[in-house]
């Protein structure tokens, strides 16, 4: 039986939550869907990928007006919250910012976007024009490091992460359409530089960690987001840095822990593509917050097929995204 006083901490992407006119979806609808699945994961800490952020009339920056509605009357309301800026530090972006909430008290947060690796430099092969260029090939999103003081006192850092889509970077001159391509080539080129750019965050993210785990061995860390890669491929591999890969057993103890690894496996599931299951959303942890570790859920049961979805020009009012939610034994009450 789950324990209410213990901590839960969710990942959830919204998948563009907007208002207005460049809203996919009516927000009162999307509203009416969100809010219930927000409410049922019961999380003291949760971190939300794809949050737009909106003018407001008078406010030089942006504000993320479409969040504060959904969560006006939740107890998400009340809570503390760090969001990510735009690559210009100038306030929040207009799309896909990162937004983790959290019951407890955030003493510090920053961002990591090109902190701890560099834009990587690219030839371009079949660009029209510009094919033989160098082109510098930068990261789409940054990290978000949250540290909050739990309870009893310990420090947590939560890391929430959205990583590249493995859908084909747009090259000069190689499409005629948004999903169409001119050639095979160009196609190639792009879904490479995709595949770069993932593998590139994943980096950032483990140089992240090991940055933590270098101050303090025994920190608790959690990161949980959309990795858009499933278990056991190379993104996932560099970011947990298994024991087993490392072939060092001094270096065990910064490994981190795939928590969906507890769910049963007809159940891991967080997208469904073209009716094929993939765990693309995750909670990792550090080996002392898995001390901790009691449970997780995924919570599919209404999820629709995104390929399908597509198909018929749909966009879903709730998220083809899953949210999950892990439950620890640090007491909050």
């Amino acid at each position: 039986m789950i324990d209410d006083r213990a901590m839960r901490l969710a990942t959830f992407n919204l998948e563009n939550l907007e208002l207005g006119s460049r809203a996919r979806v009516d927000f009162a609808q999307r509203a009416a869907v969100l809010r219930p699945a927000l409410e049922r994961l019961r999380a003291d800490i949760l971190c939300l990928q794809e949050v737009n952020g909106q003018h407001v009339a008078g406010v030089e920056h942006r504000q993320l007006l479409a969040l504060d509605r959904l969560i006006e009357g939740t107890p998400y309301e009340d809570f503390a919250r760090a969001v990510t800026t735009s690559p210009g530090g100038e306030g929040i972006s207009d799309v896909h910012n990162l937004v983790t909430l959290s019951r407890f008290p955030i003493v510090r947060h920053h961002q990591v976007r090109h902190d701890l690796v560099a834009p990587l430099l690219h030839t371009s092969i079949t660009a029209k024009p510009g094919g033989g260029t160098k082109t510098e090939v930068t990261l789409d999103r940054p990290l978000l490091v949250t540290d909050v003081v739990l309870p009893d006192g310990n420090e947590l850092s939560v890391i929430n992460v959205h990583l590249r889509a493995p859908l084909a970077s747009a090259i000069a001159g190689q499409k005629s359409a948004p999903f169409v391509w001119r050639s095979v080539s160009g196609w190639a080129e792009g879904f490479f530089l995709s595949a770069l750019k993932r593998e590139a965050q994943a980096l950032e993210l483990r140089l992240a960690v090991e940055e933590i785990l270098s101050a303090d061995p025994s920190r608790l860390i959690a990161v949980a987001g959309d990795f858009n890669a499933e278990d056991h491929g190379p993104t996932l591999q560099l970011a947990v840095a298994a024991e087993e890969d490392l072939g060092s057993s001094e270096l065990a103890a910064h490994s981190l822990v795939v928590l969906d690894r507890a769910i049963s496996a007809d159940r891991r599931w967080s997208v469904l593509h073209h009716g094929r299951e993939q765990m693309l959303d995750h909670i990792l942890a550090s080996r002392a917050l898995y001390g901790h570790f009691r449970s997780i859920e995924v919570h599919n049961e209404g999820l629709g097929d995104e390929a399908l979805g597509y198909g018929k020009g749909l966009h879903s009012a709730a998220s083809y995204h899953a949210p999950v939610v892990a439950e620890f034994d640090v007491k909050i009450s």
